[in-house]
């Protein structure tokens, strides 16, 4: 009994000095190089789009460390809070000129959460030439049931719409402004490009990496691009999150299984590499703050692996 005792006392000691010392429990028994790629990895926001809020809150909260500790070089954007993909990506791609002349890398690697992902895709379509591949997290390729509820049952000139815009507008701009960044705001527009109808309008133009049946999977590359998604089929996964109630509200107005604010198959995008993690629209993300399932694979592993699998194809 008393060897035993002594045996775990060691055990737990030996855990609180690697933590202590910032060695994280996704790196252990991985290299320094794990995440190392050949191109470095941009990371793109949804909704809200800032990197930073008051110079500590991640939008992609302890991924982008978790990412640069085992080797990765990662960038993070900023765009406008809301407006639409035409707008964003035209920011998106500005600052993918910029970091592909500062690194010194022609290509690289983009991964979008959200409407991030959509976005990229319109920058994809643009400019195949900056990107090596391109990963959709969680992203609405086909649309969203919350923003085909709103655009059915209200309008944009009347009360309701109007008075829900304006604020919103103004939350964004806050965003924007307390990120650094101020920018333009257009939470009408980015609610109707967000809709089932818009969404098929867009993908008959900009049909790259689109399943050709629903819920398949979609090609693995355009014009030499690799593309993936991954996406989550939990709305509720921890009651020490506030944003969990609202996602679970939000779910009833999907069709069908949803991270809470998008449909499983509207993630599907190139390479589905998995299509039902236990997350919902934040846990994708590591929110809020990191309270995400606890007993499910965490965030920033899921975006370590997949680090690891674009090392693995040589990008």
């Amino acid at each position: 009994m008393e060897r035993r005792r002594q045996t775990a006392v060691a055990c737990a000691l030996a855990l609180a000095l690697m933590l202590s010392s910032g060695v994280s429990s996704a790196s252990w028994g991985q290299s320094r190089n794990y995440t190392k790629t050949r191109y470095p990895i941009v990371l793109v926001p949804g909704v809200l789009g800032f990197n930073k809020l008051f110079g500590s809150i991640e939008y992609f909260y302890g991924i982008p460390g978790s990412l640069r500790d085992s080797g990765a070089t990662v960038y993070v954007v900023d765009l406008s809070a809301f407006d639409s993909p035409d707008v964003r990506s035209e920011q998106l791609l500005q600052q993918l000129r910029y970091i592909s002349a500062v690194s010194g890398s022609t290509k690289l690697n983009v991964i979008g959460h959200s409407q991030g992902g959509v976005d990229a895709r319109y920058a994809l379509a643009a400019r195949p030439d900056l990107f090596a591949s391109l990963t959709t997290v969680g992203s609405p390729h086909t649309g969203t049931g919350v923003a085909d509820f709103i655009v059915a049952n209200t309008t944009s000139t009347g009360f309701l719409r109007s008075v829900g815009t304006t604020v919103v507008d103004g939350l964004g701009a806050l965003l924007n402004l307390i990120g650094g960044s101020p920018r333009p705001q257009d939470s009408e527009q980015m609610l109707i490009a967000l809709s089932s109808a818009h969404a098929g309008e867009v993908n008959g133009r900009l049909p790259a990496g689109l399943p050709s049946q629903r819920c398949g999977s979609g090609a693995a590359d355009f014009q030499g691009v690799k593309l993936y998604s991954w996406g989550g089929t939990s709305p509720f996964t921890n009651p020490l999150d506030p944003t969990d109630y609202a996602f679970g509200v939000a779910s009833l107005f999907a069709n069908g299984e949803s991270d809470g604010l998008v449909e499983r198959c509207s993630t599907h995008f190139g390479t589905v590499i998995r299509d039902d993690y236990t997350f919902n629209h934040g846990d994708e993300i590591n929110q809020v703050l990191g309270a995400v399932n606890i007993f499910a694979t965490s965030p920033s592993s899921v975006f370590r692996t997949h680090a690891n699998r674009l090392q693995n194809a040589s990008l």
